[in-house]
């Protein structure tokens, strides 16, 4: 473990709110369909809903993808078998669908072309109702849906998955709001029918946890996916010891201490987590430093930080360590090709960072290549009140750049079915 990290574990205690202002004894009395409405309706706080309407504006142009200069670049991704149980994912993802009423399966399924895929997002807001919401379920069929994630990911993915949702409502717990945050405040929703053979996929969401899976036979694109924790410890009740995020921490960290000064200063972008010399846009109080949150699906993130190629051969190694750990929720076969297909463009993969790198110092970090992007981000309190980024607030997040989100880039290459009379019918 890092110096220090035990004790910044521990002063999240220092900043919990005071649950008598309006903020908390409102929410406290409301669901979240009321609790969304409500912010929809008096647009409280002012910045957040000024960022929802920003996040519809995006909403409405067609997907591209991220990319570095605003060009996508074509011919990056392939057709492969991933060797993913995809039997079993359908023959789960059907028992859900068996257990539920008519209008529950209206709300569950989109089809697989749906733009209401990218509508996911990671405050606890629910802004988009889609499908199912487990804390809304019997034990039953909550079960069955928690069962599609558990067949999708690895089995140290679905961990870091629950654990997360555990902290949500080890949050909600703390402030006395559990009716909007919960273990179970997610929502599930599928696109495309469910098959072995033919594309679909489904979205799972909610308040620090977002994940987004294309499936097409026996592969699987995980992205985009959102991970966050505030605070990254629970340390008491049931979960107590629950901790997630920290080796993405420790291991970002050790790449940056491990690299020589030269490499420091061109890795470090920006000395300050908010510092004056950043440009308009750089910052702002949502996403902080994260540049490809929720609705972020086509944003132009220039590389910048220094090239892995520049590393020896022990930073690369931290340097794929790291990548372990962000591809962690997916099945072993299918990590092992995505970090075959990362190694092709390690001269072009860049490795970037803000703040500083002494032991206690918050930051954030970037992996971008052509065909990925990772971002780990200290933040500010929401809920807890530290006005300064904090050691306990963290967010994570993936992407598959160039159009690699949702599968995107796999669609053209997908054949079509062939109709009764010879005529091609789009999947």
């Amino acid at each position: 473990m890092v110096a220090g990290t035990e004790r910044t574990l521990g002063d999240f205690r220092q900043y919990l709110p005071d649950l008598s202002i309006p903020r908390f004894t409102t929410m406290k009395e409301q669901d979240a369909h009321e609790y969304a409405d409500a912010f929809k309706t008096n647009k409280q706080p002012p910045w957040v809903h000024a960022l929802y309407m920003h996040w519809l504006k995006l909403y409405s142009d067609s997907f591209k993808g991220v990319t570095s200069d605003g060009k996508v670049e074509p011919g990056l991704y392939q057709l492969q078998d991933d060797e993913i149980p995809i039997d079993k994912i359908v023959a789960t993802a059907n028992t859900l669908l068996g257990l539920l009423s008519d209008d529950q399966k209206k709300k569950m399924l989109y089809h697989v072309d749906s733009p209401e895929w990218r509508t996911w997002s990671n405050p606890e807001f629910l802004l988009s109702d889609k499908g199912i919401r487990l804390d809304e379920l019997s034990a039953e069929v909550r079960d069955a849906a928690l069962a599609v994630v558990q067949s999708t990911l690895s089995p140290e993915g679905y961990e870091k998955a629950l654990s997360t949702m555990r902290i949500n409502g080890f949050l909600g717990d703390l402030v006395k709001s559990p009716r909007v945050m919960n273990e179970f405040s997610y929502n599930l929703v599928f696109f495309g029918t469910p098959s072995a053979d033919r594309p679909w996929g489904w979205s799972f969401y909610g308040h620090h946890l977002c994940l987004n899976v294309f499936f097409y036979k026996r592969q699987l694109i995980l992205s985009p996916w959102f991970t966050g924790a505030e605070p990254n410890l629970i340390d008491e009740g049931k979960y107590s010891g629950t901790r997630i995020l920290y080796r993405e921490e420790e291991l970002g960290l050790r790449l940056m201490q491990s690299l020589s000064d030269d490499l420091k200063a061109k890795a470090q972008v920006y000395k300050e987590m908010k510092d004056p010399a950043m440009p308009p846009g750089r910052w702002n109080r949502d996403d902080q430093r994260h540049l490809c949150g929720a609705y972020r699906d086509n944003r132009i993130v220039p590389y910048e930080g220094v090239l892995a190629s520049a590393f020896d051969a022990s930073q690369k190694e931290l340097l794929y360590d790291i990548l372990e750990q962000y591809l962690l929720f997916l099945p072993e076969k299918a990590r092992k090709l995505r970090i075959e297909h990362i190694r092709k463009y390690e001269s072009e993969t860049y490795f970037s960072w803000i703040g500083g790198y002494d032991d206690s110092s918050p930051f954030y970090y970037r992996i971008q290549s052509p065909v990925i992007l990772t971002e780990f981000d200290h933040h500010s309190g929401v809920f807890l009140t530290n006005e300064q980024p904090g050691k306990f607030h963290v967010h994570t997040l993936l992407r598959t750049p160039n159009g690699g989100d949702y599968g995107y880039a796999l669609r053209p290459l997908i054949p079509p079915i062939e109709g009764a009379e010879g005529t091609e019918i789009v999947w």
